[in-house]
């Protein structure tokens, strides 16, 4: 048995596949492990850290949380009722403490490594090859804000129940349906996973008469119509709850034109990224393209141009390279910018992108290699050549190994991802809302104004901020900070103050636009109307109802202590 016959056979199945998932984990943990005791931040606070619906279980709250109707799905802007299944459950084993968050989806995260080399060495790449594309995987630096970021339990658990499916559904097809199904309800990318099956038992029946399995076309293609029925349903499910989603920020750049240049300029700077996991930041902001002669605008043109023609020679020759790349580009067209997104671009969109690419790499190397060796004459050569290209690959992970380490930290608080925005987008919104923060504790309040301003213009509008945030304290009666502020609280009243009966948490973001623009009476009355219909916090309502009407009364004997203090006209 020849060396590579030996790594194969070890990397089918049995111990050698067994001791590589502890490698897998024990490597994750080592680089994840910065961001074991730090804080829930940004999405983690309304997805797990105060959402009731979460902590609280009961039948009531299991209900709204799998219909896409109820205020759950508007409260997060997606049906995702596996996602937030997966919290609260964790919610009860590790309440406020996050490191057991954290540890579940380094864990995950880990798991589709493993699954990926199970997936690879099913498509002909070789053990060692498939083992270096997975680690490429796992500790590849634009991943971290999916495994580090608690909330995204939903980009590691969906691909895992994705891959899952994709292994499973040419013997196990009900299985694999019922994982493809929850994995959709974890999150939508996993859609993806219907293309990579139906184009793996298309090729595979394509090359073996009598396969049973042909894709939609073949003896079990029943299955795979399920599989569309699953899409079908939850894409309804999905567009139900986004549009009943409360969400207002508007997309960064809301020119059709240049959302469309735009999405080859990110094709590009996603590859760039993928390449060398340089770039990587929290909340991006690039610059936006508005002419065909940028040269991002054509980079990004000529790269997508070549992965197509490289896609289309691969499906007909049959080659299952093909698949890969069409994985890469349907993980890649949802978020491309077709659809207006706040932020065009963030690393965790690469989660499901990454997987595609990695395999669409290898294969290609796996045709290539043999070729170059014989034009170049050093066929006797091989096992050298394949051991340094073993060697350059160890070194890559090493790299990415201590850069993933490293940008852990950037998810240990709410101070630190801000931070990171700011570094790698001193321009952007993030930047200015604490260039605005800063400005204002040292007094600068032209600055301030400015940089809220500019904020403003980029889609900011979170009207809590100003009122919580002690540092805009002096600037709370500066008339330009409060039409700032109201333009910011009307925003939301617009879009919530017409809703015949808003649910809890809705009504709690009302009411607090209403206490921006000084209506106490409104914000009292909106908070106690929703605290006597069903939800998870009636009590905090009525709590901050009584609040409201405290501040109301002060005020109010305030104004009164100042015109009886008035000296009366003679």
């Amino acid at each position: 048995m020849t060396a590579r016959a030996g790594a194969d056979k070890r990397f089918s199945g049995g111990p050698g596949m067994a001791w590589l998932g502890l490698i897998f984990v024990g490597l994750a943990l080592g680089v994840y492990a910065p961001s074991f005791e730090g804080q829930f931040i940004s999405d983690d606070l309304h997805y797990v850290a105060h959402n009731e619906y979460v902590h609280t279980v009961s039948f009531e709250n299991w209900v709204d949380i799998w219909n896409p109707r109820s205020e759950v799905a508007e409260l997060v802007e997606n049906y995702a009722p596996v996602h937030l299944t997966l919290h609260s459950l964790e919610w009860q084993l590790f309440g406020q403490e996050v490191m057991g968050y954290h540890v579940v989806n380094v864990l995950l995260h880990a798991v589709a490594a493993w699954l990926l080399v199970l997936l690879y060495r099913r498509s002909g790449i070789s053990a060692w090859a498939s083992a270096l594309g997975a680690t490429f995987f796992l500790l590849h630096p634009a991943n971290v804000e999916s495994v580090a970021w608690i909330s995204q339990l939903k980009s590691s658990s969906a691909l895992v129940l994705s891959l899952g499916a994709i292994l499973l559904h040419p013997r196990r097809p009900a299985l694999a349906l019922g994982l493809f199904a929850l994995a959709l309800l974890a999150k939508p990318f996993a859609a993806s996973a219907l293309v990579v099956v139906g184009l793996f038992g298309w090729l595979r029946g394509q090359k073996a008469a009598g396969a049973n399995d042909m894709g939609f076309f073949g003896p079990r293609a029943i299955w795979l119509w399920g599989w569309l029925a699953a899409l079908g349903i939850f894409a309804v499910a999905e567009v139900v709850a986004f549009s009943l989603s409360a969400g207002l920020a508007p997309p960064l750049y809301p020119d059709p034109v240049v959302r469309g240049l735009m999405i080859f300029s990110v094709a590009l700077r996603y590859a760039m990224i993928a390449i060398s996991g340089l770039g990587v930041s929290t909340f991006h902001e690039p610059e936006a393209i508005d002419s065909l002669t940028d040269p991002l605008f054509i980079g990004g043109v000529f790269l997508l141009i070549c992965l197509g023609v490289r896609a289309i020679v691969c499906l007909a020759g049959r080659r299952e390279e093909a698949v890969y790349w069409i994985w890469a580009a349907v993980g890649f067209a949802p978020l491309s910018g077709i659809v207006p997104l706040p932020y065009p671009m963030a690393d965790r969109y690469l989660y499901f992108v990454l997987p595609g690419l990695v395999g669409g790499v290898l294969l290609a190397g796996e045709q290539w290699l043999p070729q170059w060796e014989a034009r170049l004459g050093v066929e006797k050569r091989d096992r050298e050549i394949r051991r340094a290209l073993l060697a350059l690959g160890l070194v890559i992970c090493t790299v990415f190994a201590f850069a993933s380490h490293d940008r852990a930290n950037v998810f240990y608080s709410a101070e630190t991802l801000m931070a990171d925005a700011e570094r790698n987008y001193p321009d952007g919104a993030a930047a200015s809302t604490r260039k605005a923060s800063r400005a204002a504790r040292r007094g600068d309040k032209r600055a301030a104004l400015e940089a809220l301003r500019f904020a403003r213009s980029r889609g900011y509008n979170r009207v809590d901020h100003l009122l919580q945030d002690s540092a805009y304290a002096s600037l709370q009666d500066d008339p330009d900070f409060v039409a700032i502020k109201n333009e910011m609280a009307q925003d939301w009243i617009t879009r919530l103050g017409d809703l015949p009966a808003p649910g809890h948490y809705k009504a709690r973001a009302l009411a607090q636009a209403y206490v921006a623009v000084y209506d106490f009476e409104e914000a009292v009355a909106v908070l106690e109307a929703a605290a006597s219909r069903p939800g998870p916090i009636p009590e905090a309502l009525l709590g901050d109802a009584r609040d409201v009407a405290a501040e109301m009364r002060f005020r109010a004997r305030l104004e009164a202590s100042r015109v009886n203090s008035e000296p009366a006209l003679p």
